[in-house]
């Protein structure tokens, strides 16, 4: 006859108190930490409120120095153009409360995103029929920097023309930004490039033109193929063609324009 006791009812009741005891501890325990985590970012957020006061004139004038103030926001979840006023027709605006932004040093600079939002649409507008709404992000600063054809200019970083293209999300507007080989562009028609497309445009970069034999020999794509992608992309005047060459040679005139600043 075995001498093994049974598990009695006490041992249960012992399992079932201890894994409370442990339950409460670890919701302790979060809620602690996370107490802690919201003082610090308190606390950072109070700092970084200070240094923009400090730093305003900094933050408006310098290109450079604004971006890296916009990453630090970034790095502790604040966006600065999240939540900004609309401006209504008698100059009221609506909303509670602007963006951060515009709380920390005034209303001038989501004007300012706001204004270099509305001359990137323009440029886009102005170019369209030459590139087919796909304009390099340098080329925009460039064009947007020297104030041509759409008044002044504006000291301007490829960040801060980012920032615009995404202050437009919320108007449904189609403006967006799309990565093309190594460079971003800033596509201002509401049409998705297929991976056809894509990797001609690419080779464009590189190589500086393509040819439908270029594509046949170094892609492995048939005839058929090659010419069909370039006709689409012509059709959307996303490349220009030259017919004085023994073949046909096909150039992207957002490439060309990245090459004449």
């Amino acid at each position: 006859m075995s001498s093994r006791r049974g598990v009695g009812l006490s041992a249960f009741q012992n399992r079932t108190a201890l894994s409370t005891s442990y339950a409460s501890h670890g919701a302790s325990l979060r809620s602690t930490h996370a107490s802690s985590l919201q003082n610090q970012l308190s606390v950072f957020q109070s700092l970084l409120h200070n240094f923009a006061l400090q730093h305003g004139d900094t933050i408006k004038s310098d290109p450079t120095f604004r971006a890296e103030f916009a990453r630090m926001c970034n790095a502790i979840g604040v966006d600065p153009l999240a939540g900004s006023n609309v401006k209504g027709k008698s100059g009221g605006k609506v909303g509670r409360k602007g963006s951060w932004w515009a709380q920390m040093l005034g209303g001038d600079v989501n004007d300012f995103y706001f204004e270099l939002a509305v001359r990137v649409v323009e440029l886009c507008r102005a170019t369209r029929g030459e590139n087919g709404g796909l304009i390099g992000v340098q080329e925009c600063r460039e064009r947007v920097g020297k104030g041509k054809g759409i008044g002044g200019g504006m000291d301007i970083s490829d960040d801060d023309v980012l920032r615009a293209v995404k202050s437009l999300d919320p108007l449904g507007s189609g403006f967006s930004v799309i990565t093309v080989g190594s460079r971003q562009m800033i596509r201002s028609i509401p049409k998705e490039l297929n991976t056809d497309q894509s990797t001609v445009l690419e080779a464009i970069q590189v190589l500086g033109y393509i040819t439908c034999s270029m594509l046949e020999d170094n892609l492995g794509w048939e005839l058929a193929r090659a010419e069909t992608v370039i006709q689409d992309l012509l059709a959307d005047s996303l490349i220009w063609v030259d017919e004085q060459t023994p073949e046909k040679e096909y150039w992207s005139p957002a490439a060309m324009g990245a090459d004449d600043l």
